[in-house]
């Protein structure tokens, strides 16, 4: 179970090894939204996400004798450039499986950080069975993208650090892919702030934790197609989803065209870059979302890895 104590002991472990990332505010987008809005830039975050965070925390948990060994984890980005980065830092072997349609900027800065990667068919394979097997075939040490505590109390770093920053919040938003940024955030904050409202945030065709919210149990889904590429998981994580089912207050969806929009409107108007994935709260509470009553809104701007094309499109768009 996901405790403060843990997300306590994980500030302590990474502290020396990520950026304390600062807090944005931008008086156009709370006349846009009709919110005051604070965003937490983790788009600015070591190896360009909050992911770092909980692979720091995972791999520096680990024993000399599993360090040995080396570590194996599947991502198609994010959590491969972190993985590849803190494994690095910490000497140790990294193997990463990544789907052959990979962004190639977060191909080229997994590989760059000195990681091995080895591709798999995101429509043909199942990518954990994929690492798994990889794992014990070669005998390295798993290190998941959310289902793992250690994981998810390193990613609640940045949403303590947020309520430090800024106590007086009515609800925090981040992106939603397995669960592991929210249910790490939202366990921490209930316990600083309770009462706290609480919204992860996926794209509309890739709804697969609104829909489990809905149904009261995981659903999973066919790889959904979406900019957002860190947000095309099939389905919550076993031990996210029920800390998002007692703790979000709603699942919120928004559209390709609402994220590409978002980010036009940080960049230009902000002049900070944030990716698909790590836009979609933005987006959320740009195009009015939230439900009424909250004023004082915490959004993460969770990662700013985007790839050239996709970049492109949201210029000339």
């Amino acid at each position: 179970m996901l405790t403060i104590e843990m997300i306590n002991a994980a500030r302590d472990r990474i502290h020396a090894r990520i950026h304390r990332t600062p807090v944005a505010t931008s008086r156009l987008f709370n006349e846009i939204a009709g919110k005051q809005v604070f965003f937490k830039c983790e788009n600015l975050q070591r190896a360009g996400a909050f992911k770092i965070r909980g692979a720091t925390n995972k791999i520096e948990s680990l024993t000399p004798a599993e360090k040995s060994r080396g570590i194996v984890a599947f991502s198609s980005g994010n959590h491969a450039q972190a993985v590849a980065l803190a494994g690095k830092e910490a000497g140790i072997r990294v193997v990463v499986a990544m789907p052959d349609d990979a962004p190639k900027a977060k191909v080229a800065a997994t590989r760059d950080y000195g990681a091995e990667i080895i591709f798999y068919d995101r429509h043909k394979e199942d990518r954990e069975k994929f690492a798994l097997d990889v794992a014990e075939r070669e005998k390295l040490v798993m290190v998941p993208p959310y289902d793992d505590e250690l994981i998810m109390a390193g990613q609640a770093t940045c949403g303590v650090e947020l309520l430090e920053e800024v106590g007086d919040l009515d609800c925090i938003l981040t992106p939603c892919s397995g669960g592991g940024l929210f249910a790490g955030v939202a366990t921490g904050a209930t316990q600083l702030k309770p009462g706290i409202r609480l919204f992860p945030v996926e794209p509309e065709t890739a709804d697969d934790t609104r829909q489990s919210f809905l149904k009261g149990e995981r659903v999973s889904i066919p790889p959904p197609p979406t900019i957002a590429d860190g947000l095309r998981v099939q389905t919550p994580g076993t031990l996210t989803f029920p800390i998002i089912q007692k703790l979000a207050d709603d699942v919120l969806t928004v559209s390709d065209e609402e994220i590409i929009a978002t980010i036009r409107f940080i960049l230009f108007r902000m002049k900070m870059l944030v990716e698909p994935s790590g836009a979609a709260a933005a987006a959320a509470v740009m195009f009015k979302k939230l439900p009424a009553g909250v004023e004082r809104v915490g959004v993460i701007l969770s990662g700013g890895n985007i790839d050239t094309e996709v970049l492109e499109r949201v210029i000339t768009e």
